[in-house]
């Protein structure tokens, strides 16, 4: 049978790369529930522009945190949409330190959003998928700290790893069903989150980075689209770093270089 999504979740749609899936998705004729933790007028923003493509938008907090009742949120906007072809993990935070200075509350508070939650949320989704039949696209955003780490960036670094090592057993085991499941691991993307929302990423300078720039979260979304269409079908297990060729040089050494001397050999 023929995939043909017609319905999807993107958890953090309020705003950066979730919203600009949402919008993708929508384009790709997908109806979408929309999720925000802090930002309901983001989120309605976001809706706003799916409908604006002729497509449904439903909307729901949500706080991966809640555990295990997030998950509860996935099932009520799948039942609002009336199916699920598509969920999009893309809540979470950066919120670290340096390890030896790491209270404990602040390490479960990242592993708790970026990982536990996932898994809640994740499990929902492909629930409803396998109850289904219908096949399926169960997507990650991760990092590029997924493959390697970032000094400062334990509880951070530990939760993506988990993540994508998630989303390779999910691959495993569900692939008999006919769904799917791959990461998308971003590097550093002008978003609220990095610092710079409403920024041209083609106006900032980043030496350390082999295209020279930060990514557009609209980059991040065409390889999700791609990842969530009947075209990646035969795709599932991988991880899809979009980092302008970051994790080339070290991720440290890509986001911290300040001359372009290095081109030069």
């Amino acid at each position: 049978m023929a995939f043909n999504p017609r319905t999807a979740i993107v958890t953090a749609s309020d705003s950066g790369i979730g919203k600009a899936t949402a919008v993708a998705l929508a384009r790709a004729g997908m109806d979408v529930g929309i999720t925000w933790h802090t930002d309901a007028e983001g989120a309605e923003q976001t809706a706003e522009e799916v409908r604006s493509l002729g497509r449904r938008a439903v909307v729901a907090q949500l706080d991966t945190t809640e555990l295990p009742g997030c998950g509860d949120v996935i099932d009520s906007l799948a039942d609002e949409l009336g199916g699920l072809d598509v969920f999009v993990n893309n809540a979470g935070t950066g919120d670290n330190a340096p390890l030896l200075e790491m209270e404990y509350q602040q390490w479960r508070h990242t592993v708790a959003t970026d990982l536990d939650g996932a898994f809640v949320c994740l499990q929902r989704a492909a629930r409803r998928m396998v109850s289904a039949g219908q096949g399926g696209r169960l997507i990650a955003v991760t990092s590029v700290h997924e493959h390697q780490p970032r000094v400062g960036s334990s509880a951070y670094d530990a939760a993506k790893h988990g993540l994508g090592g998630l989303m390779k057993t999910i691959a495993l085991e569900l692939g008999s069903y006919g769904i799917t499941a791959n990461s998308v691991a971003p590097g550093e993307i002008a978003t609220p989150m990095t610092g710079q929302e409403d920024q041209d990423p083609h106006s900032q300078h980043r030496p350390g980075v082999p295209l020279g720039r930060p990514g557009d979260a609209r980059e991040i979304a065409a390889v999700i689209a791609f990842l969530a269409s009947a075209d990646a079908g035969y795709v599932t297990g991988a991880s899809w770093v979009v980092d302008g060729g970051m994790l080339q040089m070290g991720p440290q050494a890509g986001s911290h270089l300040t001359s372009d001397d290095w081109r030069n050999g």
